[in-house]
């Protein structure tokens, strides 16, 4: 006698449809897409995860590679707040982040302006790759080069303008005149990656609104300001982040061109961790650097985003 196992059926709630079963196709997709993101999130973990906190847990000890490291709490960020040179570095740090990302912008918004105007297509890509170029080149080979040209005694930058009738200038021993150096350099290699987000962000805008603009009578000056700015906000938003986030991390240009000086007028916060580390051998106190500058980044690209609220336009 044979029993008959009676099933009852999964009844659903009223209003909501029975869900889907997963394909075998569908779990293949999804595991396919794990494999290509897995080399990916390995890196973000092993390179940028581990890093970050491994800082933050160092900056709690005092160590000099030599010896054991030994606990020493908050003493490394007491030292730093003690220590003119470090809160000095933040001062010349965060300067340089105004002029150096504001004068990046406007160069190469005017650049990419002037480029997206009537130009034979050729002539075009010639200035796109001659902007782009600098970026390719190593920062460090670069400042070599600009510190030759910037020499008060032999620079060519002071023979071009002793033709005029100006006297040499001491672009990298005046305390005044090293920072605007510092920047000149580091903006002539940056700003070519935010002149192609400009030009990508200029040919997305329709030429019709251009053309309806013209017809109204708006001319060149306020067709750029109430028209080409809104619409071109989102990029001025990603090409301000990025530029703010590679200017507070600035260590090459001042390393080589003035070496932080004349005195402290160009040492930077990447500099004073550098100095720290590997030539002070300081790895605490060298962390706990690193971890206020992390949070002085996230702070002002949090700031960035709240206050892009008001003027970014995504329509």
């Amino acid at each position: 006698m044979t029993s008959t196992q009676i099933t009852t059926p999964v009844r659903t709630p009223a209003g909501q449809s029975p869900a889907p079963r997963r394909s075998p196709r569908d779990r293949g997709t999804r595991l396919l897409a794990t494999l290509f993101l897995a080399p990916t999130l390995v890196g973000i973990v092993v390179f940028t995860v581990v890093p970050i906190v491994g800082s933050v847990v160092l900056s709690l000890f005092q160590w000099n590679v030599i010896d054991s490291p030994s606990f020493a709490g908050t003493a490394n960020y007491r030292e730093i707040f003690g220590n003119s040179t470090v809160l000095v570095s933040f001062r010349n740090t965060l300067v340089f982040m105004v002029f150096a990302v504001a004068l990046q912008m406007l160069v190469a918004l005017a650049l990419a302006l002037t480029l997206t105007g009537r130009m034979p297509v050729w002539l075009r890509s010639v200035f796109r790759s001659a902007f782009f170029f600098p970026l390719v080149l190593s920062a460090a080979s670069i400042s070599v080069v600009m510190k030759y040209l910037f020499n008060q005694d032999f620079g060519v930058v002071n023979w071009l303008i002793g033709l005029v009738g100006i006297a040499p200038v001491p672009w990298l021993t005046s305390e005044n005149a090293a920072m605007a150096t510092v920047v000149i350099v580091y903006v002539w290699q940056q700003f070519g990656f935010s002149f192609l987000l400009f030009v990508g962000g200029l040919n997305n805008i329709p030429k019709e609104i251009h053309e309806a603009a013209s017809l109204d009578g708006a001319t060149g000056l306020r067709k750029h300001l109430h028209i080409t700015l809104p619409l071109l906000s989102p990029t001025l938003l990603v090409a301000t982040v990025v530029g703010v986030i590679n200017a507070l991390q600035v260590f090459e240009q001042p390393y080589v061109l003035t070496n932080g000086g004349p005195g402290d007028s160009t040492r930077t916060v990447v500099m004073v961790i550098y100095e720290t580390a590997f030539e002070q051998l300081r790895f605490g106190e060298a962390s706990a650097v690193g971890v206020l500058l992390f949070v002085l980044i996230m702070a002002v690209t949090a700031l960035q985003f709240r206050l892009s609220r008001r003027f970014v336009h995504y329509q």
